[in-house]
């Protein structure tokens, strides 16, 4: 029996994460299954207050749009808990993020790592 690949791909509010998605889109040209699109916010932050970030996500739900994804929205609490939660519903086999900047000190790929042992990262 086949496995169906589901691929998540983790975006921030950023143009630059446009790579990640076609990252996405060529595996799944290859594997064939189905992309995921999915940004986490944590609930209290400024969701559009910058322009800037606001086109950002505009731009990306219209790029996740053209490789057929959905792009997903998350507003919540533990945004590490609200990713894996996510992956585990939707079966996801794959996930698709970008590194950790070196300012942050939570390494989310490691936590994701640790909470999903079953699922194929890719840092990009």
């Amino acid at each position: 029996m086949d496995i169906k690949h589901r691929i998540m791909i983790c975006v921030t509010r950023q143009r630059t994460c446009e790579r990640l998605i076609q990252q996405g889109k060529e595996l799944v040209s290859r594997v064939g299954g189905e992309l995921y699109v999915v940004h986490a916010i944590k609930t209290g932050e400024n969701y559009l207050g910058n322009p800037n970030e606001g086109e950002a996500l505009e731009y990306l739900f219209r790029i996740s749009k053209e490789v057929g994804a959905e792009m997903n929205v998350l507003r919540t609490k533990n945004v590490i808990k609200a990713l894996a939660d996510f992956a585990k519903n939707q079966g996801i086999t794959t996930m698709i993020l970008g590194p950790a900047p070196e300012t942050e000190s939570t390494n989310i790929a490691s936590e994701l790592q640790h909470l999903l042992p079953s699922i194929q990262f890719i840092v990009a």
